[in-house]
């Protein structure tokens, strides 16, 4: 399986999360890419620098004046007279203000808050090339899908909670929704995004809440108790030409293996239905017992399981990384993972 990888991910280094009224160290560190790179090697699989992503593949899924305020607004900050480290917004357009026809601001303070969705996203003047450098990836990987092939792209920071003019969760660019767009782009009439991270893939939600040429199913944590908190729940089927194209499978906080894999089956029994040509996989780790917030409590085993299932699919794969954050294990996890996969 060929891996896509770019060094230029490790340079973005966040250090704020607020959580729970704490200011904690960020979850998502470069160490995360480095246990992953870690995997990749102990299972012999090489290590591809994709090509620079286009602005063309970027505005396939994202707002140009997004994209501009992520590349622009570190340079911004800098310039005003007292400011932290790190873009962090204090304010968001709340839904008041937008029922007012609330508009976003000139300066980076209120651009800050119009174009992120919370506060654990800070971005700082690597971000912008980290975040491309990722996107990069997964449109390479999604190259070689639509070949027919199967890629993993190691796309960090992540992307499901990014939406096209926000970024949210961690997340700056929605690597997933990048790809499957470019499968569209390339030829697949129908693609499925299937998202296996605890977190719903609000984001990617959201990109093709209204498109029926693009299958979503999230398996993922129950959103009463858990991050995105407001969405994800099994009620949002899509709209428009998209209604019915969007499969959310929310689990309690404690579910095993077996409750999750039940609610994987039926997210690939909807991309069979779908018929698609090509998936998207949004793979992440933080369904595992051992994660940090441990939501939910997959063991390897159960990944491997999923990784079998998913697998006999049959269809070419972009395989995108998301979370995971317990840098100890995601090495190991992820070998278990694709060596099931390619099994």
């Amino acid at each position: 399986m060929k891996v896509f990888w770019d060094p230029a991910q490790l340079r973005h280094a966040p250090c704020f999360f607020l959580q729970r009224g704490v200011v904690r160290p960020n979850f998502e560190v470069p160490a995360r890419a480095e246990a992953l790179l870690d995997g990749c090697r102990a299972l012999g699989l090489h290590l591809q620098r994709p090509t620079a992503v286009d602005r063309a593949a970027l505005e396939a899924v994202h707002a140009p004046a997004y994209l501009d305020f992520l590349r622009d607004a570190p340079a911004a900050w800098d310039r005003l007279s007292d400011h932290g480290p790190e873009l962090v917004p204090n304010i968001h357009p709340s839904p008041e203000m937008l029922a007012n026809g609330a508009q976003p601001s000139p300066m980076v303070v209120g651009q800050l808050g119009w174009f992120t969705a919370d506060t654990s996203c800070p971005i700082a003047a690597e971000t912008w090339p980290a975040a491309a450098a990722a996107a990069a990836c997964a449109v390479a990987a999604a190259d070689l899908a639509a070949g027919g092939g199967t890629a993993y792209a190691l796309t960090r920071p992540p992307g499901h909670h990014a939406y096209p003019a926000r970024a949210g969760g961690h997340c700056y660019l929605n690597n997933a929704a990048i790809a499957a767009q470019r499968l569209r782009d390339r030829g697949a009439a129908r693609v499925a995004v299937l998202d296996i991270d605890s977190h719903h893939g609000n984001g990617t939600q959201g990109v093709f809440w209204d498109r029926g040429d693009v299958l979503f199913a999230s398996v993922h944590g129950d959103p009463t108790g858990y991050y995105p908190w407001y969405v994800g729940h099994a009620g949002e089927r899509g709209a428009g030409p998209g209604a019915g194209c969007n499969l959310n499978l929310p689990l309690p906080a404690g579910t095993a293996d077996a409750g999750w894999l039940d609610a994987l089956d039926a997210g690939l029994a909807a991309v069979r239905r779908f018929r698609a040509d090509a998936l998207v996989l949004s793979l992440g780790f933080d369904a595992s017992k051992d994660e940090p917030l441990g939501y939910l409590q997959v063991t390897e085993g159960g990944f491997a399981q999923a990784a079998r299932r998913i697998a006999a699919l049959g269809l070419p794969a972009a395989i995108i990384q998301e979370g995971g954050y317990n840098t100890a294990l995601l090495g190991a996890l992820l070998q278990t993972f694709l060596s099931a996969y390619g099994a």
